[in-house]
């Protein structure tokens, strides 16, 4: 049998094959055995299998990340704050993703794996220097801070532009999974950089304020 149907979305696919799994076992007994078929239906499970597979992977890369930072840094405070600014952009990137397009196809599956050393490498620098800044020039984590912008900020914000632009002509390609997988690459390591300004220095001076209180 071949069924013919308007572009669905994944989710839509495989609901529509399970439906009529489920009503041709209810109302024939011809068929023993059967299976569903086609490109579109393939990549329908590829893609929920490869989102999970991110999920899981990208969930055990940052606690093992946060693990080693903790050993590399001696500070189990540093880890803990390193494991919420690499997941947070993640979240805001699909978040956004989420609110304009409304889908994740399977090109997206793989962005999260593409981009998590570099999220994760812009946020070692900025800590490396505001701890080397804390423990060996004795500076209060104010002036920690700003030493870590002077240090290693415009370097971050030059790798991040050049990063960004090269991805967004990737985004210009008239193959939809890679324009798709460019765009959002893009927005992903834009707002690394954005959390890792505006989001981790508040962070360090709370809990330091904190733990000096």
């Amino acid at each position: 049998m071949t069924v013919t149907t308007q572009t669905l979305s994944s989710d839509a696919l495989l609901e529509l094959d399970a439906r009529a799994k489920s009503w041709v076992v209810s109302n024939t007994q011809s068929f023993s055995e059967f299976q569903s078929s086609g490109f579109s239906l393939m990549f329908a499970h590829i893609g929920h299998r490869n989102i999970r597979a991110m999920i899981t992977g990208t969930v055990i890369a940052f606690l093992g990340v946060s693990l080693i930072l903790i050993f590399a840094f001696r500070s189990l405070r540093i880890g803990l704050v390193s494991l919420l600014s690499n997941f947070v952009p993640g979240f805001m990137a699909f978040g956004v993703w989420g609110l304009v397009v409304g889908e994740v196809g399977i090109a997206l599956s793989v962005v999260m794996a593409m981009t998590i050393g570099i999220v994760v490498d812009d946020t070692v620098h900025f800590l490396s220097k505001y701890l080397h800044a804390k423990r060996e020039l004795a500076l209060d984590s104010q002036d920690a801070v700003r030493y870590a912008f002077r240090t290693v900020g415009r370097a971050l914000y030059a790798t991040t532009v050049i990063l960004v632009a090269g991805f967004l002509f990737l985004g210009m390609s008239d193959f939809f999974p890679a324009s798709q997988m460019g765009r959002l690459t893009s927005i992903m390591i834009m707002l690394a950089l954005v959390v890792d300004f505006l989001f981790l220095p508040p962070l360090l001076m709370l809990i330091d304020r904190k733990r000096a209180g």
